[in-house]
């Protein structure tokens, strides 16, 4: 009994163990959320931001990577490089510096609402790379298309509509006080702040899910070396950061960091949500593939959701709801298409297939491969493959 109990706890984890890791990711990203936006607000730039927190991310990760896949690298070739250097343009500079400058100019909250388009643009450029496959006569395909309309629509609600300012019991008395010490401020900028800051993090999604789909053809080249993938495109970002860095700040003062906040954030950024969760997502990619990996995001938003609310007495707005109400519909929906697409997919694979140009001889229990029957002049002995064979026997499909 105890045995018997103790293989099925092995069994649920086996089969529940990409999920953990995936929740596990969204508590990481959430934290990360608040902790920067309390940075940025403080003046860190976020060019300067992006360039530590890989730099902590390399320094992380990189000596696992040298202990435990040394041993038969993959050959950097140029079309390997030129992956991995892609790969790093996408993630570390294009994706990070276009989400900081819209999740400052926005809220946590809402970057991580907007941020759950990912799993419709992955699932559209996974069509265009011809890694997911669409028929519009099965149910499964057609919520994916369903799912990915609502999100798309989602998105453009929360882009262009704010409306009023939703109050939570405990975040009243914050809000009539920020109230009362911004008057000042107009509305006009404001909103074009929030109209600027949805079109970067929409971009930043865009590269994101650029990210997902060509890490799952870089992970065929580096099967066994998740870490070393992982370490390649850190380092080669933190190279091209600082490239970018030094065009877009011109005052050396934005170099500085000290003990504080602005540590904090790169630190737990770099450590947390790139090296750990770059390789993380490389492993639920390679088992489940790129759609699968991006449908946890929602949990993202509602944890930021309760931490901003109470830590940053954040505004929400009933523009940024509805809009996120869409985007989870439509999130599921594609999940849901997914799910039915890997059930399908499982039961054709558990379907024993016919041996193309073999023959059932006279025992029902074996078949004779087809040249048998030719010339004896071949000398060759003859193949019996030893499967059971169901009654009556199927027959060869040309």
């Amino acid at each position: 009994m105890a045995a018997e109990k103790l293989r099925c706890c092995a069994n649920f984890f086996e089969n529940s163990k990409h999920h953990f890791a995936m929740i596990a990711l969204q508590f990481g990203y959430a934290g990360m959320n608040i902790i920067t936006k309390v940075s940025l607000n403080r003046g860190m730039s976020h060019y300067v931001l992006v360039v530590y927190r890989h730099a902590f991310a390399t320094a992380a990760i990189a000596p696992f990577a040298f202990i435990f896949e040394r041993k038969a690298q993959p050959r950097i070739t140029f079309p390997i490089f030129l992956q991995i250097f892609i790969l790093a343009l996408l993630g570390p500079v294009i994706d990070q510096n276009f989400y900081y400058a819209g999740l400052k100019l926005t809220s946590p909250t809402f970057s991580c609402a907007m941020s759950n388009v990912l799993p419709a643009m992955t699932f559209v450029m996974a069509i265009l790379c011809r890694m997911e496959k669409i028929n519009m006569k099965k149910v499964r395909c057609q919520a994916k298309v369903v799912g990915t309309t609502l999100t798309v629509a989602g998105a453009m609600l929360m882009t262009l509509y704010k409306g009023p300012i939703l109050e939570m019991v405990w975040t009243k008395h914050a809000l009539h006080h920020r109230q009362s010490n911004n008057a000042t401020n107009t509305t006009t900028s404001s909103d074009k702040d929030w109209f600027i800051g949805s079109i970067l993090l929409i971009i930043a999604t865009l590269a994101w899910a650029s990210l997902f789909v060509l890490q799952a053809k870089a992970i065929e080249t580096y099967k066994n070396h998740q870490l070393s993938l992982t370490s390649l495109i850190c380092f080669i970002g933190t190279l091209q950061a600082i490239v970018v860095t030094f065009v877009m700040e011109h005052r050396p003062s934005v170099w500085a960091i000290g003990w504080d906040m602005n540590l904090l954030a790169a630190a737990y950024a770099g450590i947390v949500t790139s090296s750990i969760s770059y390789y993380v997502q490389g492993l639920v990619i390679k088992k489940k593939g790129p759609v699968f990996a991006t449908a946890f995001s929602p949990l993202m938003m509602i944890i930021v959701a309760i931490m901003g609310s109470f830590i940053l007495a954040e505004q929400i707005f009933l523009g940024g709801v509805m809009g996120a109400i869409l985007i989870v519909i439509g999130l599921y929906s594609v999940l849901w298409g997914k799910h039915k697409e890997q059930v399908e997919n499982k039961v054709a694979e558990d379907i024993p297939l016919p041996v193309k140009g073999a023959h059932v001889d006279g025992n029902p229990g074996s078949l004779t491969d087809s040249t048998d029957h030719k010339s004896d002049s071949n000398n060759f002995s003859s193949h019996v493959i030893n499967v059971s064979i169901p009654e009556p026997p199927m027959k060869a499909n040309n």
